[in-house]
């Protein structure tokens, strides 16, 4: 046998699906999504959350489960998704996470590879990490969070992620990000990295389960994923301040709302987009002196927005108000020339 034959057949080997019951999965558990995640919820403000880490290719269209209100999971290494939405059913109906995750685990004749963790909105916990989890394998529980890794260049990953959890400031994001950056920090995957995810959703139930996402991103392929995912929360905290913002005008709160259009600015300098439809808003509600400056703004950075103006009105976005179009029009001709 051949060194390349011997190397198809071991990566056949380790990728090949791996199969639980039919009453428990009917999904087939993927390849060895080998990795670092945590799930935990904010005593404080009912938030839930689950984030993770990997060398490997969008981790978390995989990995991470949550939904408002009820909990949130993560299911990984020898990966069976069905882990994720048998839990969160589960939790939706109040029962044990701890109960829940054994009655699951004692369906899966697969067991031994498998790595799941949950938290329901009451911040119960409970974790899994089979006998042959490639090592370095750990799981870690605390109030009201779980830290979980497998295939880890050091033994002291889970520790590690706990205690940067503990020690974090801010909200959930922010330590559920501290976590993932305190693995990273003693080694995190032995192969490196590649993909990272999180999901905050709030403590209030929804009508549908896609409601009540506070942050939900994907950090498919980087060099950084952390890094990226650092970045993308911050832009995502500045468009959540832009909703606010415009939350606060329908309300009428116009201080309010300029404060909050000032710190998504603050955040995201040089987003031309924030600034136009700051400036749309503003002039929707008759702010138009306040508006004229932002208008100028965006159109230097992108000359495009202009044509877009006159679009607006016929989709109420903008009053019907030809005075009010040739006033920002003629804004926008002044700039360009």
């Amino acid at each position: 046998m051949n060194r390349l034959t011997a190397a198809v057949l071991i990566s056949a080997f380790i990728c090949a699906p791996v199969h639980a019951e039919d009453d428990f999965g009917a999904a087939d558990p993927k390849r060895p999504v080998s990795t670092y995640s945590i799930v935990a919820r904010d005593a404080e403000t009912g938030e839930i959350g689950v984030a993770v880490q990997s060398h490997w290719f969008s981790v978390g269209s995989i990995v991470s489960w949550a939904e408002a209100g009820v909990g949130a999971a993560a299911t990984q290494s020898f990966v069976e998704p069905a882990y994720g939405p048998r839990g969160l059913e589960a939790m939706r109906k109040g029962k044990d996470p701890a109960k829940t995750l054994a009655k699951l685990i004692d369906k899966d004749e697969n067991r031994n590879v498998r790595q799941v963790a949950y938290v329901d909105a009451q911040g119960r916990v409970a974790a899994h990490t089979g006998e042959n989890a490639i090592v370095h394998a750990c799981d870690s529980q605390g109030e009201g969070y779980s830290v979980q890794a497998n295939l880890m260049e050091k033994e002291t990953v889970c520790a590690a992620m706990a205690a940067a959890f503990e020690a974090a400031e801010g909200d959930l994001a922010e330590r559920l990000m501290a976590a993932l950056e305190g693995a990273q920090s003693v080694g995190g995957d032995i192969r490196g990295k590649q993909s990272a995810a999180m999901t905050v959703v709030d403590g209030t139930r929804h009508a549908n389960p896609w409601e009540g996402r506070v942050i939900d991103l994907r950090v498919e392929d980087h060099e950084t994923p952390l890094a990226e995912l650092r970045r993308l929360i911050v832009l995502n905290r500045a468009y959540n301040l832009m909703n606010k913002g415009d939350e606060l005008v329908t309300a009428g709160d116009m201080e309010g709302a300029n404060k909050a259009y000032a710190a998504a600015a603050e955040m995201a300098p040089g987003n031309h987009e924030m600034v136009f439809w700051r400036a749309v808003t503003l002039a929707s509600v008759g702010e138009v002196g306040a508006s004229l400056p932002l208008f100028k703004e965006a159109f230097e950075a992108w000359p495009l927005w202009r044509e877009l103006i006159p679009r607006l009105p016929a989709a109420g976005i903008l009053p019907d108000d030809p005075d009010l179009i040739a006033q920002i029009l003629t804004l926008g001709e002044c700039q360009m020339n």
